[in-house]
């Protein structure tokens, strides 16, 4: 722990210039505020290289300053008191026998700024399944929501962008209500818009024809699952990967079912589907509503059913945004980018519109 006190003047340099972008702000009283660490929990809580407290620092306007396991905050009452819940919240996620990371911090300084009603220890310390050591659980407030709703209730649609995991949550929450034997099966299916449903003349077995459609479904399984197990699984009827075709005339008992890439069906397809539910099942489905590849500027199943369904009891919509993307950061950026400039198409579109209707008006009726 002897690099804190010799990166300290780093820090107070830093502290400096944040101080100097604050010059044109009211002149506040400085505050300052210590905490103790349990030693046990310093290093995990300031990361590898101290990734964690850097993360902190550029996060928070309160200077931090750390010597041993004490902890002293300094700066204007309210940036104090900020630094000292996030803190707080982290040393409880530590605690927890969680790994913290810099996105972490990140993400839990945004939920305590937003003033959501979760916290982020809450959030963060939510396990759904572990294997080989590694534990799934959400990584954002909306995250939780999606996997509570889950829980909560018997059909749910989670919709969002790329990044955002709604998949990989819900094949998840999938296997461990098969381990907890809460179904006797799950079944995994997505519309093959690219064949167009019609796999015959595609060379290969059955198998070979959908594989690369339903490829991301067996990819995540194996993330989750026992590859070994994952074969003989699917032999027995236990795990069923399909495309959404073969789910017609069906009725599917005690089985967790997830439709992905829902945005691709049609509002009939999406109404056949929900009409398979069976005694002690759920149904949750996932999709991205801005990218529908259906051909021909079919309405999209996913819209249909997010006007249609809205005010069922037992049916939840779960939202989530660009700021819910656990991938790369700059896939948020792409996602956000990409929003704008189809908001700005469709003004342009319709300021066009409006233009020429009043170009074709007889003059007499602009009067």
């Amino acid at each position: 722990m002897g690099d804190q006190s010799d990166d300290a003047g780093g820090r107070a340099s830093r502290a400096g210039a944040k101080a100097n972008g604050s010059q044109d702000r009211p002149a506040q009283r400085t505050v300052r505020s210590s905490m103790e660490v349990s030693p046990d929990a310093v290093l995990p809580l300031l990361g590898s290289s101290d990734q964690n407290l850097k993360e902190l620092e550029r996060a928070l306007d309160a200077d931090i300053h750390v010597r041993g396991n004490a902890i002293t905050l300094t700066g204007r009452a309210a940036d104090v008191a900020l630094a000292e819940r996030v803190i707080g919240e982290l040393i409880a996620v530590v605690a927890g026998g969680n790994t913290l990371t810099p996105d972490a911090v990140r993400r839990s300084v945004a939920m305590l700024t937003e003033g959501v009603a979760e916290s982020p220890a809450e959030v963060l310390s939510l396990d759904i399944l572990s294997r080989r050591g590694k534990t799934i659980r959400p990584k954002t407030v909306n995250q939780k929501r999606y996997v509570d709703a889950i829980d909560a209730n018997t059909i749910v649609f989670g919709i969002g962008p790329a990044g955002t995991g709604k998949t990989y949550l819900a094949m998840a929450k999938a296997v461990q209500a098969l381990q907890s034997k809460n179904v006797s099966r799950i079944i995994l299916t997505r519309p093959a818009v690219e064949a167009g449903e019609r796999l015959g003349f595609l060379p290969g077995t059955l198998h070979e024809k959908i594989d690369p459609y339903l490829r991301p479904l067996h990819d995540a399984l194996h993330d989750m699952m026992d590859p070994e197990a994952i074969p003989k699984l699917m032999q027995a009827g236990v795990i069923e990967v399909a495309p959404l075709a073969y789910m017609r005339g069906r009725t599917l008992n005690d089985a967790f079912i997830i439709l992905d890439e829902a945005q691709n069906t049609t509002a009939e397809q999406m109404k056949m589907f929900l009409t398979r539910l069976g005694f002690g099942s759920k149904i949750v489905v996932t999709g991205d509503v801005t990218q529908v590849d259906l051909p021909g500027g079919a309405r999209s199943g996913l819209r249909a059913a997010s006007e249609i369904l809205t005010d069922i009891d037992d049916i939840h919509f779960a939202e989530l945004t660009s700021a819910d993307v656990v991938r790369h950061r700059l896939v948020s950026d792409i996602v956000d980018a990409y929003e704008r400039f189809e908001t700005e198409r469709i003004d342009e579109v319709k300021l066009g519109n409006r233009s020429q209707r009043r170009a074709a008006q007889p003059r007499s009726s602009r009067r």
